[in-house]
């Protein structure tokens, strides 16, 4: 059975770092491209980050700069670390699996099948 298990949300001020990570048991992790989405209140589920089994690496325009994604194939982890944070960046983050190695299509969600629960992220001013 696929889980994908997020932690390391939390509070924080604005200007301020987080690192939220994913832990994937269940399936071949180190085939899959991974990605990370979040969900802002009253919104639709945004594509933030996601790496390619080739470690190719893609970000929303508006995170560039200021989130880095990782993977661990090893420890079957993913890595979000976020910078810089500011008010919108407040959402539920999920951490998601994508059917093939690469990620095409990415930010659309539909592309995914297998997600986390989510942790909460609240970026406070």
């Amino acid at each position: 059975q696929i889980q994908l298990v997020e932690s390391g949300g939390g509070v924080v001020q604005a200007g301020g770092s987080l690192s939220l990570s994913c832990t994937a048991v269940g399936f071949a992790y180190s085939t899959h491209c991974m990605a990370w989405f979040r969900q802002a209140p009253g919104q639709g589920r945004e594509g933030v980050a996601s790496v390619e089994v080739g470690g190719t690496i893609r970000y929303a325009d508006s995170v560039k700069g200021r989130f880095t994604i990782s993977r661990d194939n090893a420890k079957r982890t993913l890595v979000l670390q976020m910078n810089d944070l500011n008010s919108e960046d407040t959402a539920v983050y999920y951490c998601a699996s994508g059917p093939l190695k690469e990620c095409i299509g990415w930010q659309n969600q539909n592309y995914f099948g297998s997600w986390g629960k989510g942790t909460q992220v609240t970026v406070s001013s």
